[in-house]
């Protein structure tokens, strides 16, 4: 507060820097101290936008995330709807004037529940260049959201931009997937007072992040060509996101997070939890699925240390560091068998190392 003079000459750093390597962006002091963030262009005119919405029944969620996209300043949007076997008359009716009015386009989807299917099929029927996933239950927050987010997926090297989500309660859902967390991959913020700054500023900056959810995530078609879309194979509920965001980043892409863009999570209103035996079956498979695929990924998230804890979301130290010190035997390679124990899952190789 004292020396407002860094602040100005870190902005001015900052922007020679974008100057030099020709990049039009614009440099502004940042929510937290000594953060900054980088304003990006968009190409004029802005590049259309495929927002997949899908859904069973759910007509007022339906109607509240619409009416809350309408109120985006971005220039360039169609909706499509995917409708999962609706049967209540009031969501038949409401689709019916969605259709009608020409506010959105409506797909029927006659199949079993399956998110990675669903999805794949309203982007196939999309037009836009840019393709946005996004849940039943989300509510825009902030208007330019999608002008924040498309903003940072065009940039050269980014395959998929994620959002800041809260619950209702103004708590943090999501703001980045930690790969490992829990097992496979978690929220490392969940909960925190949206705010709150985040571990090292991460509530308030752009930043990379191993993986981000797919309830608001904003990728280019290019890119989801590229990586074959959502895997319904293997995948039909669970972490399909997170096994997309470690194939568009296989092929050399980032995947980011920004706080620039919020939205409401009204999570899992619905379609429930994992209540059944079947569905708590499918979800083991899924789970065997992604270890069996992404384990040494798993243990390797780019922007989270391995020396923080993959136990708990409050970015705490590991009780014991996933990585083989240069001092010890073995150098400095990534400890074999350290993730979680995931109830359920019989992996032995997967449980955290003993020693000290």
């Amino acid at each position: 507060d004292a020396k407002d003079s860094t602040e100005n000459a870190a902005v001015r750093a900052l922007t020679e820097h974008l100057d030099r390597v020709g990049t039009p962006a614009v440099v502004e002091v940042g929510p937290a101290p000594t953060a900054y963030r980088v304003r990006w262009p968009l190409p004029d005119p802005a590049p259309l936008v495929s927002i997949i919405i899908p859904t069973r029944d759910g007509a007022e969620l339906v109607r509240q995330c619409l009416d809350s996209v309408a109120t985006s300043t971005y220039p360039a949007i169609e909706i499509i709807i995917i409708d999962n076997q609706s049967t209540d008359p009031e969501a038949l009716r409401y689709f019916d004037e969605l259709t009608s009015s020409g506010r959105a386009t409506v797909i029927p989807f006659d199949a079993p529940f399956n998110y990675s299917a669903i999805n794949n099929a309203g982007v196939r029927a999309a037009s836009g260049d840019v393709v946005c996933l996004l849940n039943n239950d989300i509510e825009v927050i902030s208007p330019d959201w999608l002008d924040e987010m498309v903003s940072q997926v065009l940039r050269p090297g980014v395959g998929a931009v994620g959002a800041k989500l809260l619950y209702p309660d103004d708590t943090i859902q999501h703001a980045g997937v930690v790969l490992g967390l829990g097992g496979v991959a978690g929220h490392g913020h969940k909960r925190s007072p949206r705010t709150d700054y985040g571990y090292f500023s991460r509530l308030v900056l752009v930043h990379e992040v191993g993986a981000a959810t797919a309830a608001c995530l904003v990728i280019r078609r290019e890119v989801w060509d590229a990586v074959g879309g959502l895997d319904e194979e293997h995948l039909a509920v669970a972490f399909n996101d997170i096994d997309l965001c470690l194939r568009i980043r296989a092929a050399g892409y980032r995947v980011l997070v920004t706080p620039f863009a919020e939205l409401y999570h009204h999570e899992s209103v619905s379609r429930g939890g994992e209540d059944t035996p079947e569905k708590q079956a499918r979800f083991r498979d899924e789970i065997t699925y992604m270890l069996d695929t992404w384990e040494d990924q798993l243990l390797s998230d780019p922007a989270y240390s391995p020396n923080l804890s993959l136990e708990v979301e409050s970015f705490a130290p590991a009780r014991v560091p996933r990585v083989a010190y240069a001092w010890r035997p073995g150098g400095g390679s990534l400890r074999p068998g350290s993730l979680p124990t995931i109830p359920g899952i019989a992996r032995t190789e997967i449980e955290p190392p003993r020693d000290s």
